[in-house]
């Protein structure tokens, strides 16, 4: 945490200085992009949009002493690296606005270009109602974009951590998808009266290596280790998704794995070994090779 003057609760402080000094604060902690951080939480305070603050700094509005008095101890707690999302309770998605907090794994913009190649699968299925399965479903994220992207389908969501399904349980409420089900259940068993059923089986499962430190405070300290570490070679979960997506998938189905942007050749060589064909690898927008796909059989 950084030694700053708090931020002042009683005098009048305008919406622009309090993103300014709020701001300043987020960098000189290291914070990226400090100012983004900054508009977000004081949105958050004052009970609305980023593009709301943005209005009220122009206007010359003031802050309300009640928002000045919130907004000081979650800049103290997100200068110590707490997530952004566990400060507003809430991280976007796509179109969604998803519940999240300690013990999930927090959403990253990554992962929607992985949702998209399930999406598009899924829209792709010549039936009525394809289904599709999300493996280590975490916050549902993946899982309720396909399932309100894609309307007709049926999505069933996989999830074995307690404190994880808490979360998903509440954003599938939340959504009010009816076409989501949700089974607290582990991967390798998951959903066997859907053999040989399903269109597409998705997973953002644990990649990082054993032994790989991450570099960001708030994943290191504040994401779960089970959705973060998946063995020697970060690939546990890519060979167990590879089996239990054979066994869901009817040929012709699609597999969509996010992954490490180093680890697409060895998942290819995976997906390959055990019968998928057409085994393929996907930047996201930052170039980074991000999901890999392929086809049953």
């Amino acid at each position: 945490m950084t030694d700053s003057i708090p931020l002042p609760a009683s005098a009048a402080v305008s919406v622009a200085e309090a993103v300014r000094d709020t701001a300043d604060r987020l960098a000189a902690a290291g914070v990226p992009d400090a100012r983004v951080d900054a508009e977000l939480l004081v949105a958050h305070v004052l009970e609305s949009s980023r593009g709301g603050v943005q209005a009220a700094g122009v206007r010359g509005d003031l802050m309300p002493p009640s928002a000045a008095r919130a907004l000081a101890p979650l800049v103290d707690r997100r200068c110590a690296r707490e997530p952004l999302q566990h400060l507003t309770g809430t991280a976007p998605f796509r179109s969604l606005e998803l519940a999240v907090g300690p013990g999930v794994f927090v959403p990253r913009p990554e992962t929607e270009m992985v949702a998209q190649l399930a999406i598009d699968a899924l829209r792709a299925v010549a039936s009525d109602a394809p289904i599709a399965v999300d493996l280590g479903t975490g916050s549902g994220a993946i899982a309720l974009a396909m399932a309100t992207e894609v309307p007709h389908s049926r999505v069933f969501a996989a999830e074995n951590s307690v404190d994880a399904f808490v979360w998903t349980t509440q954003n599938v409420a939340r959504v009010g998808a009816d076409n989501v089900t949700l089974a607290f259940i582990d991967l390798a068993d998951a959903f066997a009266e859907l053999d040989g059923t399903v269109s597409v089986v998705a997973s953002n499962p644990p990649y990082v290596p054993d032994d790989a430190i991450p570099r960001d405070p708030e994943v290191r300290l504040y994401d779960p280790p089970a959705a973060l570490y998946g063995g020697p070679d970060g690939l546990d979960a890519v060979r167990r998704l590879s089996r239990v997506g054979w066994r869901l998938g009817h040929p012709g189905a699609t597999i969509v794995i996010e992954h490490g942007e180093w680890q697409g050749a060895a998942i290819r060589e995976i997906l390959t070994a055990d019968g998928w064909r057409s085994a393929a690898t996907h930047p996201d927008l930052t170039t980074r090779d991000r999901a890999t796909t392929a086809i049953r059989p």
